[in-house]
C-alpha cells in the first residue's frame, strides 16, 4: 500500500490472490488505525461516524485470505486497517454489485487456465473532489486485475464513479434516495493519466487494446458478461 498523507487516503493498494488455495473465512477483524503512520495521516473513525458512508474496503476481505490457516486468518484481518478503506456511499445496488465482483469475474477467467491474479485498487485523488470533515471524498475509484494468460501479461482496468451518489455541503452528507453507481472497463492507459502512477507494462497488456476495443472508450458495464476479457 501507498499512502498519501495529505489526502490520508491510500494512492495504490496492491493484493496477489491465489484462487486454489483461497479459504472460506469468518468476517473476525475490526477497523483499527494502522500504528505505522501517523494517526494524522489516516481517515480514521470520525469520517464515517453519524452518516451513509461505508468503510470501502481497497484490498478485499477475502483477498489475501488464502494458503495456511492461520496465516489466511492474519492477512484477512489486516485488510481492517483504516488506510485500507475509503468512503463510499452506503447504497448498495446491482451496479456496486458488479464493482464488489469484478475480482471474483476476472479470478474465475484466470482459473481457466490455472492461474493466479494481481488486483490494484484505490481512489482516483482528485483535487476536484468535495471537502467532508477534513478529507476530501473521492468521486471515482479504479481498480486494475492482472494475470498470466497463454500469450503472456493480460490485465484488466476498471473505474467506480460514485458522483451522482455523493452531495456535500459544508459539513453536511446528503446520499440520494435515487441513483446508482456507474461502472466502466477504462483503458488502463486513462487509469494512469487519472491518477499520474507509472502503471509499467500493465498498460501494454491491457485486455481492450489487445481485443482492438481501445477506441470504444469507457465501457459502462451492465453486467459481468460486458467485461472484456
Amino acid at each position: 500500500m501507498l499512502l498519501d498523507p495529505v489526502r490520508r487516503l491510500a494512492a495504490v493498494t496492491a493484493v496477489n490472490i491465489d484462487g486454489a488455495l483461497l479459504r472460506d473465512l469468518p468476517r473476525t477483524g475490526e477497523w483499527r488505525l494502522d500504528e505505522r503512520a501517523p494517526a494524522e495521516e489516516q481517515t480514521g473513525p470520525a469520517v464515517y461516524a453519524g452518516n451513509d458512508l461505508d468503510r470501502g474496503h481497497l484490498v478485499r476481505r477475502r483477498d489475501p485470505g488464502w494458503g495456511e490457516v492461520a496465516e489466511a486468518g492474519a492477512a484477512s484481518r489486516a485488510t481492517f486497517f483504516y488506510p485500507n478503506a475509503a468512503p463510499q456511499a452506503a447504497d448498495f445496488n446491482q451496479s456496486k454489485e458488479l464493482w464488489l465482483g469484478l475480482e471474483d469475474h476476472v479470478l474465475a477467467y484466470a482459473e481457466a487456465t490455472d492461474q493466479r491474479l494481481s488486483v490494484f485498487t484505490a481512489p482516483v485523488l482528485a483535487d476536484a473532489d468535495p471537502p467532508y470533515r477534513g478529507i476530501r471524498i473521492p468521486l471515482r475509484f479504479w481498480k486494475i486485475a492482472a494475470w498470466h494468460a497463454a500469450d503472456g501479461l493480460a490485465a484488466a482496468g476498471f473505474v467506480l464513479d460514485q458522483s451522482d451518489l455523493v452531495d456535500v455541503r459544508e459539513t453536511t452528507l446528503a446520499i440520494p434516495p435515487l441513483g446508482s453507481f456507474r461502472t466502466f472497463q477504462v483503458p488502463i492507459a486513462d487509469v494512469a493519466a487519472l491518477t499520474g502512477i507509472d502503471l509499467g507494462p500493465l498498460v501494454d497488456a491491457d485486455a481492450l487494446g489487445a481485443r482492438g476495443a481501445r477506441d470504444s472508450g469507457w465501457r459502462a458495464l451492465e453486467s459481468s458478461g460486458d467485461i472484456v476479457l
